[in-house]
């Protein structure tokens, strides 16, 4: 330990606490790693220094480093659907395939995430992320054969910009603005063996990408206070055009809200509600039928659900790995609205690691 060590939490909160006042009137900016966290095994330097995100895993867009910062991330995401809804009310497998030849009964997600961030200045902090998915579903006929189609690869990869307009001494306060683009990179012409025949065109939801550039813009808020962090972000998703197979995929608007505490240096847990709101698509692919099942009907893809999540995070704070952190979160909605019939999820879990140098 080194010599110069107090382990003494109270001490440490009134040095912050003095440490703020005193600086108030001369910062007008201040990075994150001011902010006086007290932690009782810290030396004064470790404590200064301390790269502390009040960030859940899944909440990128609200991300600002300091300058010349950078931070290597992955995440794996699985979502499990199954069964449908249209509007908010189940919808019995008979009851659907009295309407479409076939129906969807349940689904699969997985994605694959990396992301690469960098600060070249306080206050700008640049991303791009890149997606990899695996997607599967499953379908039962009016005959009662059951089948599973499959897609998987690249999804669009994203580029944005986080900067912060607004914070305060140590970051109690921190307001930042996000701004990028989705690039075309998921492809929209999978297909797979149905019993309609070989190599078929899958549907709206088995397509990687969106085919289009995507406008992305949004903003959040970061508070803390002593041990407590908490935030709320919204995001919003804009299609650019249709694309080459005439059509484009709805707006989409998330809100997220969250708490955070930090338990100790190097384990926090937080609580998070997010909502998410998307449209039906505008246009249609002229290679789908709508009438033989439900996922190739453009109208019937819109929707909103509002999840509740938990999540604990894993974060080494000193030492020669400094930086490294592992987080969990997981949840299930509490509320959903369809237009369908569409699947609904059921529940949804991240594990993720990102490494801050």
């Amino acid at each position: 330990m080194h010599s110069n060590n107090l382990c003494n939490g109270s001490f440490y909160r009134l040095l912050g606490l003095i440490l703020y006042v005193l600086s108030t009137p001369l910062m007008g900016n201040s990075t994150k790693d001011d902010t006086a966290i007290p932690f009782d095994d810290l030396s004064l330097e470790e404590l200064l220094t301390l790269p502390i995100d009040p960030n859940t895993i899944n909440i990128l867009e609200s991300h600002i480093h300091k300058a010349g910062e950078w931070m290597i991330g992955y995440k794996f995401k699985f979502m499990d659907m199954n069964g449908n809804l249209d509007g908010s009310s189940n919808r019995s497998t008979a009851s659907i395939l009295a309407d479409f030849p076939i129906t969807p009964t349940s689904m699969t997600m997985e994605m694959h995430m990396a992301s690469l961030m960098y600060a070249p200045t306080d206050d700008l902090t640049l991303m791009v992320m890149a997606p990899y998915k695996r997607l599967s579903m499953d379908h039962v006929n009016r005959s009662g054969r059951r089948f599973t189609t499959r897609s998987e690869g690249l999804g669009d990869v994203k580029a944005r910009v986080n900067y912060a307009i607004y914070r305060q001494p140590f970051d109690r306060h921190l307001v930042s603005v996000t701004g990028g683009l989705s690039f075309p990179t998921g492809s929209i012409e999978k297909k797979d063996d149905t019993p309609a025949g070989s190599n078929q065109k899958l549907p709206y939801p088995m397509q990687l990408g969106s085919g289009t550039y995507d406008l992305l813009a949004g903003i959040s808020y970061v508070g803390l206070f002593d041990d407590w962090y908490w935030g709320l972000r919204t995001l919003g998703t804009v299609p650019l055009g249709k694309n080459n197979n005439k059509y484009r995929l709805g707006k989409r608007l998330e809100v997220s809200s969250w708490m955070t505490h930090q338990w100790t240096d190097w384990l926090s847990g937080s609580l998070r509600l997010d909502g998410q709101w998307w449209g039906n698509i505008d246009g249609a692919d002229p290679d789908l039928n709508p009438l033989v099942i439900s996922t190739a009907d453009p109208n019937r893809r819109g929707g909103v659900r509002l999840d509740v999540l938990l999540g604990f995070d894993l974060f080494i704070p000193t030492g020669t790995i400094r930086g490294h952190r592992i987080g969990i979160e997981g949840g299930v909605p509490i509320y959903q609205s369809l237009d369908g019939p569409q699947l609904e999820t059921d529940w949804q879990m991240t594990i993720g690691w990102q490494w801050l140098y």
